[in-house]
């Protein structure tokens, strides 16, 4: 087999691939075996018919054909192989010199246009200096983590006025499209300002007083005609507002172990200043992503952002000709592509890999936020040929933070962040840690149940890690 390669634009290659009658020899030789197992002929056992009987019932041509067809695969990733392309999308295969049937030793020719990853070139990260905001809180973090606890152990009271944003209220709704009724719902609670319902339904809420009726237009979020834009009207039944206990020794006392509120406030502060301080990684690690997509030149394939834009568009419901959405939607599956580019390029340049032990940790709590056993949620990834999506993200991250370590990182007055010390194990403070996994709707108790959980996978599954690899895009 010989091959070569043309380069169409920064990610997109033409492979020519000659496959010469030596190469294509085994795959005749198979095809005949398993269309000899298909056919029956007068006088031969089944399988034990021979070629030339083949080619006079079937065609030679015919047996070619299924010989390139089941071997096409194999010949378009031996050439990948050869030249180090590694495919973001299927190729498009086109038979350039077709075999001769008659030909004592056929040969041939295809080509495949296919859009391939860019090279991503990481700079020396040591040189790389990123500059985040302070990492102590202030006392307006602390009334804000103080007035979140309060909000845990407040009262709901009925209120004789219009309704405004925080207020709870009881409403029924009634949507109709072109003056039928689509649904209608009664006594539901809501939060005026939460916006998890209907666009538009907050503006309409908002100074409404009980009993009163207003309606608004607004897409259908559910349903068979959901994404419809539809009449809602909407009643208001009741409004309450909520009402916060005082920040004082009592509430201190109610709310946590500390006697008094300057305790709390002690212990919420040095939570806020934990928050400060990881905030401010996340802060460095965001703006080493922005820097670095800046500053490296690259492109996602256009044909795979096309392809990812428009699947997006569906996704939301809106339709694939509004050019200007689409150009949106582009813009943002092209820096999308782009990370993800170039955080693969991180892993391969730090050399990150992950263990079986450290994927089923990663995906255990997944699991469990889904409602499923981590045993069926692992095996249903393998057999969904999920896995490798799971370790590509895994070793993302691990690549983001080993990249952390490897830049410089100052705060706005030019003083060094210990990166290193920050992402190391946190010295323990159960009472803080505790407030800050409750004010932050953290749930602690899934975490462990992961551990949990991961622990009695490990062994059980076993996971083939060099399958995992970046795979090539069949043609």
């Amino acid at each position: 087999m010989k091959s070569a390669v043309e380069s169409l634009d920064p990610t997109k290659v033409k492979l020519t691939v000659e496959i010469e009658p030596e190469d294509l020899k085994p795959a005749l030789a198979r095809a005949y075996k398993e269309i000899a197992g298909q056919i029956s002929v007068p006088g031969f056992r089944p399988g034990k018919v021979p070629a030339v009987i083949i080619d006079r019932r079937i065609g030679r041509g015919a047996v070619i054909e299924q010989a390139i067809n089941d071997s096409m695969t194999q010949w378009y990733r031996e050439a990948l192989k050869e030249h180090e392309l590694k495919p973001m999308a299927q190729a498009q295969v086109d038979l350039s010199r077709r075999p001769d049937p008659a030909a004592a030793e056929p040969d041939f020719e295809f080509t495949a246009t296919v859009e391939i990853r860019p090279e991503v070139v990481i700079p020396d990260l040591a040189k790389v200096k990123i500059q985040v905001g302070p990492a102590n809180a202030g006392e307006a973090e602390v009334d804000q983590l103080v007035d979140s606890l309060r909000e845990r152990f407040a009262s709901l009271r009925t209120v004789d006025r219009p309704a405004k944003d925080g207020d709870f209220v009881s409403i029924d709704l009634k949507a109709e499209i072109d003056g039928e009724e689509i649904d209608s719902v009664s006594g539901i609670s809501y939060q005026l300002g939460a916006g998890n319902m209907l666009d538009g339904l907050d503006e309409a809420l908002d100074g409404l007083s009980a009993e009163e009726v207003t309606t608004f237009d607004s897409p259908l979020a559910g349903g068979p005609r959901a994404g419809e834009q539809a009449l809602v009207t909407v009643k208001l039944g009741g409004v309450k507002e909520r009402e916060l206990p005082p920040a004082d020794d009592e509430f201190a006392e109610l709310a946590s172990e500390f006697d008094t509120i300057a305790e709390l406030r002690d212990s919420l502060r040095r939570t806020a200043d934990r928050q400060a301080e990881r905030d401010q990684i996340v802060e460095a690690q965001d703006k080493l992503i922005d820097h670095l997509l800046e500053t490296l030149d690259f492109a996602a394939p256009a044909g795979v952002v096309q392809s990812d834009a428009e699947a997006r568009l569906e996704r939301d419901g809106k339709p694939k000709d509004d050019e200007a959405e689409l150009e949106r939607y582009k813009a943002d599956s092209a820096k999308a592509i782009r990370t993800e580019l170039l955080m693969d390029a991180l892993v391969a340049h730090l050399q990150v890999k992950a263990d079986q032990t450290e994927l089923i940790r990663f995906m255990a709590p997944m699991a469990l936020r889904y409602g499923l056993e981590p045993a069926d949620f692992v095996r249903a990834a393998v057999e969904s040929g999920e896995l490798p999506h799971f370790y590509a993200e895994l070793t993302r991250n691990k690549a983001a933070v080993e990249a952390l370590k490897a830049i410089t990182v100052e705060d706005a007055e030019g003083q060094i962040v210990d990166v290193k010390s920050r992402l190391a194990a946190p010295a323990a403070d159960p009472v803080a840690d505790q407030l800050a996994e409750d004010l932050a709707g953290r749930d602690g108790d899934l975490a462990v149940d992961g551990d949990i959980a991961a622990d009695a996978l490990i062994e059980e599954v076993d996971i083939d890690l060099e399958s995992l690899a970046l795979g090539d895009e069949e043609p």
